[in-house]
């Protein structure tokens, strides 16, 4: 069970990992010729434009750039400049954001391109589609082409469904749980900005910031195959404004929850979703929200905390959802006490390992003598590392890349942690292969451990001994 980070970029790496030669430039005197001339010495596609002082880029000039100047019969090769010749509304993203990222905006802004910089503004290179595409299984671009390409929710159910049926296969394939997730929760994400873009095109909307947030195992970027819709909605709003806003947003959040459910996302039992006038709130609104919960600290305030507080910015204008991060961060890691109240909470779950058996088992319920792989087992992982993610001030949603940040600093033995994720994923996949067998709902997180063969029953008895460690590190942290 190993997965070597430093072997293998994920679509979590931050973009300066991708950025893996110096980027081809121009400056604004530059003609069209020298800069073709140049696209073909560096056998690149587009050049950056940047300022010649600084080295700031100001905009792009791409192959389609020199087939529609061409195309209109009016470009001079020789006295044509980059000045006129780019594009300047180019995607700028600093280089410490993710891969994840790029790809997400490449499609919602219909782009083959991001400038990436670095921490000054200046470039750092240039990002394609195809870099991007090189992560990704053959099956997962063609899915991602099609789901640009939609223009009607017709299209986007048939995606919907390839997307199902390509991982139900990379799964067959042995594909491990972290890259498949990765890639399910990749696509299923494309998809709903997707639905969100053509949406928003039916509604006046009102012109104020807005955000689409995914909370969960969506949020976590750890969707199985088996999964109903966690979202919210967040806005800008001046004071007294939001009812108001929020009257206007509804409708609109509905109709996406609706053509989420027709692509084979059920409408959440818990009303999770954004269409709920509870979570369809401004930035304050939420800080109030999330500040009510923190003081309470009641049963329910921590089962919300489990839910919300893995969110992140899935369509719009991500800055409210930075704010809302940082505001979070800044006001848990102030109060010790919500946290020590979710560490007890999160402790009360064991792993399900047996005195004298290897395992413990559920002995009443609808399902004796099996496991809930979900809720014994990749909770156990999802909780602590939630809590020692908000207490460090660690931005990240993911459960592995929380673990990661956490070792990173020093919070987490380093020489363990690769075992820990290890295990972490294996209950993922066997989470996946429950779901992919045609397990009736109610029991496609669960397992007999002696339906197993020997050598998964071993891996899931260590699995459970390395969650239980972790648990033993959250237990010396808050002295529990």
């Amino acid at each position: 069970m190993s997965h070597n980070k430093s072997a293998r970029l994920t679509l979590h790496s931050q973009l300066a990992a991708l950025v893996r030669r110096k980027p081809v430039t121009a400056v604004p005197e530059t003609t069209v010729r020298e800069a073709v001339q140049t696209m073909e010495e560096h056998q690149t596609g587009s050049i950056a434009i940047v300022e010649p002082e600084s080295g700031r880029p100001i905009g792009m000039f791409t192959l389609r750039d020199l087939r529609r100047h061409v195309a209109k019969g009016h470009c001079d090769l020789d006295r044509m400049l980059m000045a006129a010749a780019g594009q300047h509304g180019m995607v700028v993203l600093n280089w410490r954001s993710t891969i994840y990222q790029a790809a997400l905006v490449m499609a919602r802004e219909g782009v083959h391109h991001v400038v990436v910089v670095d921490a000054s503004g200046r470039l750092a290179g240039v990002i394609s589609q195809s870099d991007i595409y090189e992560l990704q299984s053959g099956g997962g671009k063609a899915i991602s082409g099609a789901i640009r390409g939609a223009r009607d929710m017709e299209s986007l159910i048939a995606a919907a469904d390839d997307i199902r049926r390509l991982a139900e296969r990379m799964l067959a394939e042995g594909t491990a749980a972290e890259p498949l997730t990765e890639l399910i929760s990749s696509l299923n994400d494309h998809l709903t900005a997707r639905i969100l873009e053509l949406t928003r095109l039916e509604f006046a909307l009102p012109r104020v910031q807005w955000c689409w947030l995914s909370f969960g195992s969506e949020g976590r970027f750890e969707q199985t195959l088996s999964t109903d819709q966690d979202n919210g909605l967040v806005f800008a709003a001046p004071t007294g404004g939001a009812p108001t806003l929020r009257e206007a947003f509804l409708p609109f959040a509905r109709a996406v929850n609706e053509r989420l459910a027709a692509c084979g996302f059920p409408l959440c039992k818990g009303n999770v979703m954004a269409s709920n006038p509870e979570l369809c709130l401004s930035l304050d609104e939420w800080e109030g929200k999330f500040q009510s919960w923190l003081q309470a600290a009641n049963p329910q305030a921590l089962l919300n905390a489990t839910i919300y507080f893995d969110f992140r910015p899935l369509y719009g204008d991500e800055t409210l959802a930075e704010k809302l991060r940082a505001w979070l961060l800044g006001t848990s890691v102030g109060g010790p006490l919500f946290l020590r109240f979710m560490a007890e909470n999160a402790l009360r779950v064991q792993p399900p390992l047996g005195l004298v058996r290897d395992f413990a088992y559920d002995k009443r319920g609808a399902f004796p003598h099996t496991i809930d792989l979900k809720a014994s087992g990749s909770r156990l992982f999802v909780d602590v590392a939630r809590i020692l993610a908000l207490a460090n001030g660690v931005p990240a949603t993911g459960t592995a890349e929380r673990l990661r940040a956490l070792a990173e600093r020093g919070k987490l033995g380093r020489d363990d942690i690769d075992a820990v994720i290890d295990s972490f994923f294996y209950i993922q996949q066997l989470r996946l292969r429950q779901q992919q067998s045609g397990t009736p709902a109610g029991r496609d997180n669960r397992v007999d451990p002696e339906r197993l063969n020997e050598l998964d029953r071993y891996i899931l008895k260590e699995a459970f001994k390395q969650a239980k460690k972790l648990q033993s590190r959250l237990q010396l942290e808050y002295r529990l």
